[in-house]
């Protein structure tokens, strides 16, 4: 496979994941696949993070490697700096990348916890009275 197609590949796997993660809790046919979708990214980043870092993903480890054959140097260690850091066409501080990154990601997990596990019990008292 050619090596820019496989690096639009996995920026299509990256957004698809962040997306999924950061929204997917709003649709009740999702709610639950996104809560063991969150658990995965979670697990990755903390149990993972154990070997190779806090915050490792490994569909970044593996895009990273066709960036660095396609001859890009020097890649941070997020995907959302290294987007953001394009998009802007400057060098955003990487720890306001990661509390933006970590803040929206626990958002999402405290909305879908509530949704799939308090707010059916809400609706399940509520239409018993």
């Amino acid at each position: 496979m050619n090596l820019n197609v496989l690096d639009y590949f996995y920026t299509l796997i990256h957004l698809l994941i962040i997306g999924f993660n950061l929204f997917a809790w709003a649709f009740p046919a999702t709610r639950r696949l996104h809560l063991y979708g969150v658990a995965v990214t979670l697990g990755c980043w903390l149990i993972l993070g154990i070997w190779y870092g806090i915050g490792y993903c490994p569909v970044t480890d593996w895009q990273w490697q066709v960036k660095e054959q396609l001859g890009e140097q020097n890649l941070p260690n997020s995907f959302v700096k290294y987007y953001a850091d394009k998009i802007s066409g400057t060098s955003v501080d990487a720890s306001l990348i990661d509390a933006f990154t970590a803040g929206f990601f626990l958002l999402s997990i405290i909305i879908s916890v509530y949704l799939n596990f308090f707010h059916k019990k809400t609706k399940l008292q509520s239409a018993s009275k």
